[in-house]
């Protein structure tokens, strides 16, 4: 078997093996890595396993380096996961052993690892805990919206009678609406803002496997949300409407049309993506029949030296946060992502 450094010309086979792979999510496709390097110029450091010309195992990885910092290893940043994916678990063991060792040549100091948990967890363990919410998708849209419960379809069909509608598109107009959106969205949470190229270089990337939406009310984008899909697996890492709109129901369109979507073209299962357990967008996913899923985040760097990416004390995030949401929007947008490609989550 043959490790070594992954680069450009792997990415037909990478994404053939990531495909195929039962664990594998959309995180995983190596338009991941790519669009982090083009964007945000951190350096992909992912490790591909092979027997012969077969890929029998990869690790995407990146090297987040910070101003005046050691470096830090993270799999992967900007998303929920990013762990290991490998014909059994000794590849496995030889994927994290090489990069650990790439990481004590760098004088590293952590490897962020993002994995899932795949033991059975009662719900009452995972009360305060980060959970992915899943929901598993029948075999087409009418399908699934005969399978929720009437409320929820009624809320469905308000945003509909409320003159909403929704255009599925990927072209630049879209992606400035759908930014447009997210930059209020971000500025008022007090948090960094992504740039607007890292969201156009994954289009660029992702291809076929990228899809966004955009709910109107007439003409005045009120709500976006991109879906990410490899194989049979769809993952949305990014929603926001306009809080001015919400009681017309935009949040109810944008899932439904994103979740209508996927559910024609063969995806069986939807990842909602991150919540802390029984809060409030927890609660939002849920009611689309979503179920909890433990996160399982470790540092497998931990025996090179301790590491704590915690940003102060929470008085001190508040603080920040609401000094953050204070700024005008221009400023947010120029400085935020500036700030945010050093920020992992």
């Amino acid at each position: 078997m043959n490790i070594r450094l992954s680069v450009i010309a792997d990415e037909q086979i990478w994404d053939q093996y990531v495909s195929t792979h039962p664990d594998a999510t959309p995180y995983h496709r190596f338009a991941w890595v790519q669009s982090i390097e083009q964007a945000y110029h951190h350096k992909n450091i992912s490790f591909i396993a092979l027997e012969g010309d077969s890929v029998v195992g990869v690790l995407p990885c990146i090297s987040m380096n910070k101003p005046f910092a050691k470096t830090v290893f993270c799999s992967l940043p900007y998303c929920d996961l990013g762990f290991c994916l490998a014909n059994n678990e000794t590849i496995q063991k030889a994927l994290t052993t090489k990069a650990l060792e790439h990481l004590k040549c760098l004088k590293g100091t952590a490897f962020e690892y993002r994995d899932t948990s795949t033991e059975a967890t009662k719900e009452a363990e995972l009360e305060g805990k980060k959970v992915r919410m899943l929901l598993s998708l029948p075999e087409n849209s009418e399908a699934l919206m005969s399978g929720f419960k009437s409320k929820l379809r009624s809320q469905i069909r308000k945003s509909e009678k409320n003159g909403l509608t929704h255009q599925l598109a990927s072209n630049q107009k879209s992606i400035d609406d759908f930014y447009r959106i997210f930059s209020v969205n971000m500025r008022k949470l007090g948090s960094p803002v992504h740039s607007k190229k890292w969201f156009e270089t994954l289009f660029i990337n992702y291809g076929d496997n990228i899809v966004l939406s955009v709910v109107y009310a007439e003409n005045t984008p009120v709500g976006a949300g991109i879906v990410l899909t490899n194989g049979n697996k769809a993952c949305i890492p990014w929603a926001s409407t306009v809080s001015e709109y919400n009681k017309l129901a935009p949040n109810m369109m944008l899932y439904w049309s994103l979740l209508q979507r996927v559910s024609d073209t063969g995806i069986t299962e939807f990842d909602f993506g991150r919540s802390t357990y029984n809060e409030g967008t927890y609660k939002f996913k849920r009611q689309w029949g979503a179920v909890p899923s433990p996160l399982k985040w470790s540092n497998l760097g931990s025996d090179i030296r301790n590491h704590n990416e915690a940003a102060g004390t929470s008085k001190t995030r508040a603080l920040v946060e609401n000094i953050w949401s204070r700024l005008p929007l221009k400023v947010t947008t120029i400085i935020g992502p500036k700030i945010r490609r050093h920020i992992s989550l």
